[in-house]
């Protein structure tokens, strides 16, 4: 497994703009740019060693609606590894994010409802899947949160083990876009009990959080952080520069 944990930023896209929801809600969203392929450019330059793309309106539409904007930044990023989630329920729609030079398609509701989808999915694009969980007090989120179901997180990542999935995203709902910091508890138990890197995502604070995880680096791949670095109380370059340091 890994060693130093990546910071990944995340880019949210609702309708064509980059933003931040409190707690997965459509309505309470913070617009931060109207130009997210020039956000990413920002993020990169300050050190951004992968990127995170949430369709959010495909997330709850269930089909992709922002597929120009994803295919400016791949294009103008090449080399690096970019991950996206948002409105993935088929396989058609994961091919065309391939093809259009992504890294990784993240896989959350269909996984709950379809398992065998994601092992097909493992199967026909190996080493490019990542099954997102989003958990409410350990129990699985669907369908950008809004539905919250009797899954537990670890049971579903224990499903995945074995099928070729390259990591897991797991977002705490009550902390993210909350500012009030990750769930270390969960997110390392997770890592732990499922078998297969996690990378964390929600609460997301300050330099507090970063030092938080960087003991788990052999279980946690990565660190999303949104609000944190468009409001400022983070700062991408220097929180991982602190993670490689040995």
């Amino acid at each position: 497994m890994c060693a130093v944990p990546v910071i990944i930023p995340a880019i949210d896209l609702k309708d064509g703009k980059c933003v931040r929801l409190k707690q997965g809600r459509m309505e309470d969203d913070t617009v931060f740019s109207d130009d997210p392929v020039a956000m990413a450019a920002r993020w990169v330059e300050e050190g951004a060693r992968r990127l995170h793309l949430v369709d959010l309106n495909g997330a709850f539409d269930g089909v992709p609606v922002h597929k120009q904007v994803v295919h400016d930044i791949a294009k103008a990023y090449p080399n690096l590894p970019i991950q996206l989630g948002g409105g993935v329920r088929n396989m058609n729609t994961i091919e065309q994010y391939i093809t259009a030079g992504l890294t990784y398609i993240i896989i959350g509701t269909k996984a709950v409802e379809d398992p065998s989808f994601v092992t097909e999915a493992c199967r026909e694009f190996a080493g490019h899947i990542i099954v997102g969980i989003d958990a409410k007090d350990g129990m699985v989120a669907t369908h950008g949160w809004a539905n919250v179901t009797d899954t537990k997180a670890t049971e579903l990542a224990k499903r995945f083990a074995d099928v070729g999935v390259s990591s897991i995203v797991y977002t705490d709902i009550a902390r993210d876009g909350m500012m009030q910091g990750v769930n270390v508890e969960q997110t390392v138990n997770l890592a732990r009990e499922g078998g297969l890197p996690v990378i964390a995502s929600g609460g997301v604070t300050d330099m507090k959080d970063i030092e938080l995880l960087k003991p788990y680096g052999d279980c946690i791949e990565g660190i999303i952080t949104g609000r944190a670095i468009y409001e400022g109380t983070l700062d991408l370059g220097a929180a991982q520069v602190y993670l490689d340091r040995a």
